[in-house]
């Protein structure tokens, strides 16, 4: 069965639907997405890229579904900004499980504050144990702490950024070629637009550990870095790799790696 494709314009947000899950998939994929709990407060967005017109089953009547003609995971999340109902919007992949807790943690912080715009969380792999490093404290999102976001661990106040027309960059992200950086980027605009965020200690998904951060070191993955850090530092980039290289805790690539990384060549 071939799944038609529904085109959703921008509708006026309801009090009832007070989260949207945006989930980007691919054809062959949209069979493995796990769903929350559906209830009156909650939509669900199913992003499908496929530039190839693929065939596939949709049953799930009560899902949104939206077919792109093209591939990158930035293209699926702008259209989830695009077609969101909800007041806040959170972010998934055919590999995500979300945890109900730290969800409903967040959207609570959200009603509480509505000065805040974006929230960063924390995920888990498999096994439960924290994908990476994250705060441990409730702390306001700068530059210099959330250039590892990943995001399915990120929340948006759906208004306010469609009022500031922020977007994630198509240039970055899964299925382009500078395949990683791209929430960064989103988080950077949103600052630099007078948004404000923080960071959570609360755990918000399950991703397994295998993922396109864990390419680090190729000459192909450094090249990437270094663009990401071109986009959001312009002319400073240089200076924000050497201080990124030190920090990080990824092995060193090697001098010959690292100068190339710094000098973004």
């Amino acid at each position: 069965m071939r799944a038609t494709t529904l085109e959703f314009l921008p509708t006026t947000m309801s009090n009832e639907v007070i989260l949207t899950f945006a989930f980007s998939t691919l054809a062959d994929r949209v069979k493995n997405i796990s769903y929350p709990t559906k209830d009156q407060s909650r939509e669900f967005i199913v992003l499908v890229q496929n530039p190839s017109e693929q065939s596939y089953v949709f049953d799930s009547p009560d899902k949104k579904l939206v077919e792109l003609k093209s591939r990158g995971v930035a293209k699926s999340r702008n259209a989830a900004l695009k077609y969101s109902a909800g007041k806040y919007l959170i972010f998934g992949d055919d590999d995500i499980t979300f945890d109900e807790g730290g969800i409903a943690t967040a959207v609570t912080y959200f009603e509480n504050n509505p000065d805040c715009s974006l929230i960063l969380a924390r995920a888990i792999d498999e096994s439960g144990k924290l994908r990476k490093n994250y705060v441990s404290s409730e702390m306001p999102i700068r530059l210099t702490n959330s250039a590892r976001v990943a995001t399915y661990e990120m929340l948006v106040r759906v208004d306010a950024i469609r009022e500031r027309k922020i977007r994630f960059d198509e240039d970055f992200g899964a299925g382009a070629d500078n395949y990683l950086g791209d929430e960064y980027i989103f988080v950077a605009d949103a600052l630099r637009a007078g948004l404000k965020g923080v960071h959570l200690p609360i755990n918000l998904a399950v991703h397994p550990a295998e993922s396109s951060g864990s390419r680090w070191g190729t000459k192909e993955d450094l090249r990437a870095r270094a663009k990401v850090f071109k986009r959001v530092f312009g002319w400073k980039a240089p200076l924000y790799r050497a201080g990124f290289l030190i920090k990080t805790e990824n092995p060193f690539p090697g001098i010959s790696k690292a100068l190339r990384f710094i000098l973004g060549r």
